[in-house]
């Protein structure tokens, strides 16, 4: 089967296991909004606190040459298995194009050359692989499907072409989590993917990017927004240092634990212990 893998950058998305069970005996450091927490299963169940409808999960896409491992890596050996009984779906950034456009297909690979060039070759089965362990736990993989016609309008967006696809993943994500949340029920519909996409208030110049304010509508607020970093990724480069959980990370890094940051109600960052 083929796939394409739009992964943009935020910065510059066998037998069944019993879910790990948040430990109780922990004393996280806790501020206004930041907490230590020693287990990164333990973070991410303060989150699911919020009893979201939809949990849209972002993450900063592992670079070429990344030696440690990935967030979509530790989410599907760590996180995913806590939200066996609790999710329907998997939303995930991984597009399968229809097999009648090889054409548009083609053209769309050489398109995103540029961006996919500078990641990891991993993050494509990675994705894959995050969507077989979600079975194992009760929620139905769903990758974007995008139509002939999506593929070649961005084709012919020329060099506007990134911009249009980031479009199109933010419309084909808000069409399907539309779709599975009318047979969802009383659990959530979790996203993963790239952290332009899934930002509640994205600003202006990357609101025709992001699906969260369309989705939040939907769920009367019951949207939660959560990126997941890998300690190891993050440097001092300016564009980390803007953001706005950097001073937090800063002041904590060196205990080498989870860290939850709330930066807004139903908004959160986590980055992970460090390994």
């Amino acid at each position: 089967m083929r796939y394409l893998y739009f992964a943009l950058v935020l910065l510059a998305g066998c037998p069944k296991k019993e879910p790990p069970k948040p430990a109780v005996d922990a004393a996280p450091v806790v501020t206004a909004r930041v907490t230590e927490l020693d287990r990164d299963e333990d973070a991410f169940a303060k989150v699911l606190e919020e009893d979201p409808a939809i949990l849209a999960i972002g993450e900063a896409h592992a670079q070429r040459g990344a030696t440690a491992a990935s967030s979509a890596k530790r989410f599907t050996e760590e996180l995913l298995p806590l939200l066996a009984g609790r999710a329907s779906n998997l939303v995930v950034e991984l597009m399968i194009p229809p097999g009648n456009c090889a054409k548009q297909t083609a053209e769309m690979k050489e398109t995103q050359k540029p961006v996919v060039s500078q990641q990891a070759e991993t993050n494509q089965n990675e994705y894959v692989l995050m969507g077989t362990e979600a079975r194992k736990y009760g929620l139905m993989p769903d990758p974007l499907r995008p139509s002939c016609a999506d593929l070649g309008a961005i084709n012919d967006a020329g060099a506007d072409a990134i911009e249009k696809s980031l479009e199109t993943i933010a419309r084909l994500t808000t069409d399907l989590v539309t779709r599975r949340l009318a047979h969802a029920g009383k659990k959530m519909v979790v996203t993963y993917g790239g952290a332009l996409h899934n930002d509640a208030t994205p600003p202006p110049e990357r609101a025709a990017w992001a699906f969260g304010p369309a989705l939040s509508k939907q769920v009367d607020g019951r949207y939660v927004e959560l990126d997941l970093y890998v300690p190891d990724f993050i440097t001092t480069d300016d564009t980390w240092k803007k953001q706005p959980w950097y001073p937090d990370w800063e002041a904590h890094k060196a205990s080498g634990k989870a860290l939850l940051v709330k930066l807004a109600p139903k908004n959160y960052v986590i980055v992970l212990s460090k390994k």
